[in-house]
């Protein structure tokens, strides 16, 4: 006959979102300031608990629409985090998610309500508890998807140039890499599409602007960049 379980103390299960977005240049990351004890008022990633009647799947998608306004999401599980003291609130186990979001299209009011802003990841400010740990694990997660898949399709806007795309890769992986193989080795991948129209911003020859062909890239045989 099952047995219920007996713990001699309430363990709780959170999630924690890793956020990244790509603006200006530059990959950010989207924390909130805490809103309760302890570490009231100090920057967190963007979290919250997981309810009696949901999947920490669930719970992540939840939190992270109600606070972006989007619904079509990337998401991937990063990693549990599961130190007993990691928490100095109680015993609190979270399951941490990344996400990737185009800047440009989520909800900018809700973003601005829950006091939330984007940091540049090469200048966070200082993170509750273990959170910046979460992130530099996520962040690389994110670089092992990159090596894989075009992750630009999630975080450009739905036309973009090469050297756009090759600067998110900057971004990602905190190197410059040499423009002419860069643009050799995507194009090789037949997941883009030219379009007939060019970017002048930067010189009167112009730079074409490209969108992806809607196919499956993660399913690329080779790596595009070996990481």
């Amino acid at each position: 006959m099952l047995q219920q379980y007996d713990f001699q103390e309430p363990h709780l299960v959170a999630i924690d979102n890793v956020v990244f977005g790509y603006e200006q240049g530059q990959l950010k990351l989207l924390l909130f300031q805490r809103t309760i004890e302890p570490s009231k008022g100090d920057w967190s990633l963007v979290g919250g608990w997981v309810n009696p009647d949901e999947s920490v799947e669930d719970a992540a998608y939840r939190v992270l629409t109600s606070l972006t306004g989007l619904s079509d999401l990337f998401m991937e599980q990063v990693e549990v985090f599961s130190k007993p003291d990691r928490d100095p609130g109680g015993r609190v186990i979270s399951v941490v998610f990344y996400a990737l979001i185009n800047i440009q299209e989520h909800n900018h009011q809700l973003v601005d309500h829950y006091g939330a802003k984007w940091w540049p990841v090469n200048d966070l400010p200082p993170l509750i508890f273990d959170h910046g740990k979460m992130a530099e694990v996520a962040l690389e997660k994110l670089r092992m998807k990159a090596s894989r898949d075009l992750v630009g399709r999630d975080l450009l806007p739905a036309e973009f140039t090469l050297t756009q795309l090759r600067n998110l890769y900057n971004c990602i992986f905190m190197k410059e890499f040499d423009p002419g193989n860069f643009r050799k080795k995507i194009l090789s991948l037949n997941a883009l599409r030219r379009l007939d129209k060019k970017d002048t911003s930067e010189s009167k020859k112009g730079a074409y602007y490209y969108t992806f062909k809607n196919i499956e890239t993660d399913q690329f045989t080779e790596r595009i960049i070996n990481f």
